[in-house]
């Protein structure tokens, strides 16, 4: 795979206001999230563990009964099959990385 030029992968938008562009390694998942202020993923979980990496702004993330803002500059380790939700506290900038490799984000092909 090499190279990977953000700008020339389609934007898609799993959730509403939730804008991604994503890429695949052999192992891993790549989500380049902008996210809009108060919007939000409802509860859920995975099979995959996901390490959140908070680039600008801030967001509320909730593992199981646990929520803390999480500023720019900071990640966020979601293990597999945990409870998370997500709210967006301002304009958001994420990279998600999941393991293993996930083919689908709500329902949607990526």
């Amino acid at each position: 795979m090499g190279f990977i030029d953000l700008e020339s992968l389609p934007e898609l938008q799993p959730k509403t206001g939730w804008h991604g562009r994503f890429f695949h390694s052999e192992h891993m998942t790549f989500a380049y999230y902008l996210i809009d202020e108060g919007a939000t993923l409802p509860a859920h979980a995975h099979a995959n563990e996901e390490v959140w990496h908070v680039i600008e702004g801030s967001i509320d993330l909730t593992l199981d009964d646990q929520t803390r803002t999480v500023l720019a500059g900071n990640a966020v380790v979601v293990p597999p099959n945990t409870l998370h939700v997500a709210k967006a506290r301002e304009r958001c900038r994420a990279i998600v990385v999941d393991h293993p490799v996930r083919r689908e984000v709500a329902g949607l092909q990526i």
